[in-house]
């Protein structure tokens, strides 16, 4: 590990701390800023508690739904997605906002009504915590690559959640 990558996990750790409002203190890097789409990057690492969490960043403007499909074609499924610092029903509110916006009569909205319209919220960077790595492998995006993505590591990882 070089002087850069030290820099890089300090300052991941430190936007999670001001973004999301999450501490976390890195123990591995699994992946380092690999592609994950046109200028999207990645970063996959475990935690000093043996979680694993993928950070998600770069100029384009992604929301909620973009972070969901990149995770799945990255082969992560995902426990809990990170909302901003402060924001704790960030998806939610902002789903309501754009429920409204379609249908401005409607008064009483159910949870049900806003799942699709949560999936619409900027998101950009993302944070989340993995449940598991799907086939053991973590792909990254690569346009010569059949289907667009190759295998960048690989990792056996199932969160066993405890009581």
């Amino acid at each position: 590990m070089n002087n850069s990558d030290i820099f890089d996990d300090f300052a991941i750790e430190k936007l999670a701390k001001e973004q999301f409002g999450v501490s976390l203190d890195i123990d591995k890097v699994i992946v380092r800023d690999i592609s994950v789409g046109q200028s999207a990057r990645a970063t996959v690492f475990l935690s000093g508690k043996k979680q694993l969490y993928c950070y998600i960043y770069g100029p384009t403007k992604l929301t909620l739904s973009d972070v969901k499909k990149i995770t799945v074609r990255m082969g992560l499924k995902p426990e809990l997605f990170f909302p901003p610092k402060g924001h704790a029903n960030y998806f939610d509110e902002i789903g309501r906002e754009k429920f409204r916006t379609v249908f401005p009569g409607r008064k009483d909205i159910h949870e049900s009504d806003i799942v699709f319209y949560r999936t619409l919220a900027p998101y950009s960077p993302a944070l989340l915590l993995v449940r598991e790595i799907i086939d053991g492998t973590i792909y990254q995006a690569d346009s010569d690559a059949r289907g667009g993505w190759r295998p960048s590591a690989k990792l056996t990882y199932r969160r066993i959640k405890t009581s």
